[in-house]
């Protein structure tokens, strides 16, 4: 019977989200939203048509890997080195000031109006609220500056770069902080853990083209290596978590990263896509949905998502526009690349499902960072198309005025 409730409960869940995800891909909204939404609808918040299970559970758990270890296939290390000095600057500023402003709005909610304050868990929890607002989602913001042919503008190679470099910081303070969760564990161990995964990451990296062009040759065909490649994925996994105390998708991403230097490297993306795409990424994005309650949203949450969606917005854009701008790039440009990196999406989901999993971050805030990844990414193209206008505009009233 268990069986046969989850085998109907996965139906609903692929068709739903296929459908929603249309929908809004209608409205040039990214179709992760539609999933979102059906996992609300669908779930205890709205029609209670669909409940967790420990099957869906861990299908999520597996889809979140599949979906970071694809977003490493697709990363362009030679784009990155391309942007270098500023990419990292730009990245790293537009990091540091998000985390300040979630940890202070947080910080303000949790603790009674006071900025500072609060127990070390508390403080844990908003911390991780911080490293919410770090992600940046850079797939709607690339469609729309390919839509107006600027992507390959000085702007639009640093927005990608940035992304890179700001998806890679995140993942490590993502490490850190759920570290910090468990009072047993050293920092200074936990830091020193994290250099060696990526020293090791270094030398599978080398092993691994020389290992993978043996395989090539082996298998003859190229269909087997993309089972060979999830296997790696799940392995660097598995190690990352197990033995060096760092998140599993951090493993599964730099799986993805290694690969990405390989000559299959696009055949296997355009096969795990399939995998990601038909069944675990729908499951892992409507998951968060059913996960979701509206019970704890009174007038004090509503403010409070309110609050974070502004300080989401105008942090993002604050800290990258300076770091562009500490770069050379001019106050139109920089205010382009900040804009452009306003967009949440995956990753800060990501980040938030690993918080409730583990019990750092409390499931009333789902709600919150749902609706920060909605209106960030819908609002993004449109800014985005005023901020490349601009220049445009001011030249046309000046036209006008000396025709006067």
């Amino acid at each position: 019977m268990e069986s046969s409730n989850f085998i109907l409960s996965l139906a609903i869940i692929l068709f739903s989200t296929k459908a929603l995800g249309l929908i809004t891909k209608r409205f040039q909204i990214p179709q992760v939203v539609g999933a979102l939404l059906a996992g609300l609808i669908l779930g205890p918040a709205v029609l209670g048509i669909v409940h967790e299970s420990e099957t869906i559970s861990e299908l999520s758990k597996l889809g979140v890997i599949v979906l970071m270890f694809g977003a490493g296939l697709e990363t362009d290390l030679d784009e990155l080195k391309k942007c270098g000095k500023a990419s990292l600057i730009i990245a790293v500023i537009g990091v540091l000031v998000p985390l300040v402003g979630g940890f202070l709005v947080a910080n303000f909610y949790n603790n009674s109006g006071n900025i500072f304050g609060g127990d070390s868990k508390m403080v844990i929890e908003n911390i991780f609220i911080g490293v919410i607002l770090t992600a940046t989602s850079v797939s709607i913001t690339v469609e729309t500056l390919q839509e107006m042919g600027k992507l390959k503008t000085s702007s639009g190679t640093a927005i990608l770069g940035a992304a890179i470099i700001d998806d890679i910081l995140g993942i490590v303070i993502l490490t850190i902080v759920t570290s910090m969760s468990n009072p047993s564990i050293n920092l200074t161990i936990v830091l020193l853990k994290i250099v060696a995964f990526f020293i090791l990451s270094g030398v599978v990296a080398f092993v691994f083209h020389y290992i993978f062009s043996k395989l090539s040759n082996i298998c003859g065909e190229k269909r087997r290596l993309p089972i060979f490649s999830l296997s790696f994925c799940l392995i660097m996994a598995y190690v990352a978590e197990h033995y060096f105390g760092v998140a599993d998708i951090t493993g599964a991403y730099i799986a993805g990263l290694i690969i990405s230097r390989t000559p299959v490297c696009h055949y296997v993306e355009k096969r795990i896509s399939v995998v990601s795409y038909m069944l675990l990424s729908p499951i892992f994005f409507a998951n968060i949905g059913i996960n979701t309650t509206i019970e704890n949203m009174n007038m004090a949450m509503i403010v409070f998502t309110l609050i974070l969606l502004v300080v989401a917005v105008l942090t993002k854009i604050i800290g990258c526009d300076l770091g562009a701008r500490i770069c050379g790039y001019t106050k139109e440009e920089s205010l382009r690349i900040g804009v452009g990196m306003i967009s949440r999406g995956e990753v800060a989901l990501i980040v938030t499902n690993i918080g409730v999993s583990t019990g750092i971050l409390q499931n009333k805030f789902l709600v919150p960072v749902i609706l920060v990844v909605i209106v960030t990414t819908i609002i993004t193209p449109i800014l985005l198309k005023i901020v490349y206008s601009n220049k445009n505009i001011l030249n046309n009233i000046k036209s006008a005025e000396q025709v006067s």
